[in-house]
């Protein structure tokens, strides 16, 4: 049956491109999903974990977990909010704004091999179809 075949060839490519990012992002002593956190803090330096977790769509414990060894690494700091003494917001050092450009290429190389013969035209179509599918599950 062709719903199927799409499921298990949805859950062969989002495998397989976890294993692809886990093993570039090693390289760079990350974990996925720490560089979508960062990618949140290079775009909004400053924002609280709470925000973070929104934006990740992930549990406040896990964002808890990453920010903690991002910070114990010196990639990242947290700083008490000064109108909200209760609340502390995370921000990015020198040395995670140093990972920027390296995870951009991965990114942008991983991306290229995933689309490599995919016309332009091709590609519109895909993005449209996949918004779809995500809506759908939305």
């Amino acid at each position: 049956m062709i719903e199927e075949e799409i499921r298990e060839l949805l859950y062969k490519l989002t495998a397989q491109m976890r294993r692809n990012y886990a093993d570039l992002l090693r390289e760079l002593d990350l974990y996925v999903g720490q560089d979508q956190l960062l990618c949140q803090l290079w775009k909004e330096d400053g924002v609280t974990q709470l925000q973070l977790s929104e934006k990740l769509k992930c549990e406040p414990p896990t964002v808890t977990n990453m920010v903690k060894k991002l910070e114990s690494r010196g990639i990242l700091m947290r700083k008490r909010d000064e109108n909200d003494r209760r609340m502390s917001r995370v921000y990015i050092t020198d040395k995670g704004r140093a990972l920027y450009e390296p995870v951009v290429n991965i990114w942008s190389n991983q991306t290229e091999a995933l689309l490599q013969g995919f016309t332009p035209e091709q590609r519109v179509v895909l993005k449209e179809q996949m918004e779809k599918m995500y809506d759908n599950l939305s």
